[in-house]
């Protein structure tokens, strides 16, 4: 019979850890793919791991520019790690265009949020401090 999985025998080596090989994280460069059939001003793209975060902040971000006709994004399957953003444009810019300005509007209004939240928080903890010390 095996011996008992609290055993204190010095030569059961049965649960001791193993050292694992330590994998290279590797980033993979392909993280947005264009879909077939995409021209200059309508294409669909892929984004691996994104869900309706990324989506829905994005397609607000880039309906913005007025140059967009339309911008819409599906999560194809929910077990699936992946969202796909279809954009129209005139013809004034093109799509990826308009993908690359959206991002940057994001980013922008992200930094806008996160000054305005650090104001905000340093000015309650100054008012709220000196209520604590009395």
């Amino acid at each position: 019979m095996p011996g008992s999985v609290h055993s204190q025998d010095p030569q059961d080596q049965s649960m001791v850890d193993v050292e694992q090989p330590q994998e290279e994280l590797v980033l993979d460069e392909r993280r947005i793919l264009v879909l077939p059939g995409s021209s200059d001003t309508a294409a669909s793209f892929q984004f691996e791991g994104e869900g309706h975060t990324m989506g829905n902040a994005l397609r607000y971000a880039i309906m913005k520019n007025p140059a967009v006709e339309f911008c819409g994004y599906t999560i194809p399957h929910p077990s699936d790690a992946k969202m796909h953003l279809r954009i129209q444009t005139t013809d004034s810019t093109t799509a990826l265009d308009a993908l690359k300005k959206g991002f940057q509007d994001l980013m922008d209004l992200c930094d806008v949020v996160t000054e305005k939240f650090t104001v905000a928080r340093d000015q309650f903890n100054e008012e709220n401090s000196s209520k604590m010390q009395s």
